[in-house]
């Protein structure tokens, strides 16, 4: 594979190259994102999306049954023998009437690509096959992240499947969801809470991991974006192979929007897609460093050379300020994404919007989506929260075919699901920081007898 992929530094002004078995973070010459190139024309490309619907009659080897290395000819950097897998990618896109019609869709046109259903309960599995099967190649003994949560629980576990792999996770002070710390507890990672917030954490994990010589398991790492491309290659399956209008997906670190932005430009090199759908990154109000530099400072991708005095202005301001970033969605409380460069380059090649939307919205969309049976975590709901803003723009059509990106599962954030439907008035904006629930479902309390029961079962609507 070291003849056929290398990594590279996606500033076209530099585009170094180097060797498959660097472990880096950023380019050495000009400190820009790296990418994993692939010579296509001396790797076995199928001639269409359909030859990996043979991979289901496979199934029973365990990187046929991968939701990420069932493409490995679209993510070529290892051998067969040297993937790393737990059974990610089993996930599910399906409709959702209910939330179409809240969102003003058609019904028809809406599905919700909902990446809970992995092994860690989040779309950070797909990545972490890429990237563990990388560390495994470079002989890596200890792994670590900075996390919101969702990273911590994907690298844990990942490790505690590997032998002799231990992992390290940072995380803020008080900036983790309960569920999501448990996971990395559980599975045996080294947790480290620093006095800070996300963006400390992740500026500290990478100094650690470079005077240490630790593998670095953040997006920073090219390695983790080529296992989430996988998720549009799940979508595209789920639509037949046929390209939806519109990829919705939260914000956060931009690793995702990065990933998709990755794959349909190589899709379309390689002639195994026809068009590409547009992207729309969703913000929360309280972390919307994408929105503010793309809408309202204005700065493009420019095919690479997008202003970066720019955007070094702009996170001066939140410095001089003491601005730091603050929303339920916990899973995308950050202020500097590390993926801003690529994510600008996703917008270009994906005609791509970014809004942002409160936290209101986001509460209010997460519990409709649950009436649905499914249940997500508060950034996931962002998709759905900010495709009603973007048709009440205007800006996508009640027919255009929508799927939206649900990154976790409801159980990684109980304590925001639980204080949405019990708490009202001051104790809900003290919990979640909203003013109401509108679609809140308080548990009914009664007396111990059978005749308030009945009362309460009779005054239900639909139970008796």
């Amino acid at each position: 594979m070291a003849d056929t992929a290398w990594q590279q530094c996606i500033n076209p002004d530099c585009a170094k190259k180097y060797d498959l078995m660097e472990v880096l973070h950023r380019c050495g010459e000009c400190g820009e994102l790296l990418d994993v190139q692939y010579d296509w024309d001396q790797l076995p490309v199928p001639g269409s999306l359909e030859f990996f619907e043979g991979r289901w009659a496979t199934r029973g080897n365990p990187v046929d049954f991968s939701g990420v290395w069932r493409f490995r000819e679209l993510i070529p950097f290892a051998s067969v023998a040297q993937l790393v897998t737990i059974g990610e990618g089993q996930t599910l896109l399906r409709k959702a009437p209910n939330v179409a019609e809240y969102a003003g869709h058609s019904p028809e046109k809406l599905y919700l690509q909902y990446e809970g259903l992995n092994p860690t309960g989040s779309f950070k599995d797909n990545g972490m096959a890429g990237a563990f099967t990388h560390a495994g190649m470079v002989g890596a003994k200890v792994v670590a992240c900075a996390s919101t949560g969702n990273t911590s629980a994907a690298v844990a576990a990942f490790a505690a499947a590997q032998r002799g792999i231990r992992a390290v996770v940072f995380i803020g002070s008080g900036k983790i969801a309960l569920g999501k710390l448990s996971q990395a507890l559980d599975y045996g990672a080294l947790t480290i809470e620093i006095d800070g917030d996300f963006d400390d954490a992740m500026a500290r994990v990478q100094e650690v991991s470079r005077s240490e010589g630790i593998y670095l398991m953040n997006s920073l790492n090219p390695f983790r974006l080529e296992g989430q491309k996988a998720i549009m290659y799940r979508i595209l399956e789920g639509l037949k192979w046929e390209p939806p209008d519109w990829i919705i997906v939260p914000g956060g670190n931009l690793g995702n929007s990065s990933a998709f932005g990755k794959a349909y430009m190589e899709l379309m090199d390689l002639g195994l897609v026809k068009r590409v759908p547009r992207l729309a990154v969703i913000n929360a109000a309280g972390a919307n460093t994408l929105t503010s530099i793309y809408n309202t400072v204005g700065v493009r991708w420019d095919k690479g050379r997008y202003d970066r005095e720019k955007v070094d202005a702009f996170y001066s301001e939140l410095d001089a300020g003491g601005i730091r970033a603050h929303t339920v969605a916990s899973a995308i409380e950050i202020n500097r994404p590390v993926n801003l460069s690529k994510c600008l380059r996703a917008l270009e090649v994906m005609d791509g919007v970014t809004r942002e939307i409160t936290d209101q919205a986001i509460m209010d969309a997460k519990a409709v989506i649950a009436r649905s049976g499914i249940g997500c975590e508060p950034a996931s709901a962002a998709t759905v929260a900010g495709l009603k803003c973007l048709r009440e723009e205007g800006v996508i059509g009640p027919d255009e075919t929508v799927a939206a990106v649900l990154t976790g599962h409801h159980l990684k954030a109980p304590e925001a699901t639980i204080a949405y439907h019990s708490k009202e008035g001051a104790g809900l904006v003290a919990a979640i920081g909203i003013e109401k629930a509108a679609f809140g479902n308080r548990p009914v309390k009664v007396k111990n007898n059978i005749n308030d029961i009945l009362r309460a079962l009779r005054e239900s609507e639909g139970v008796l």
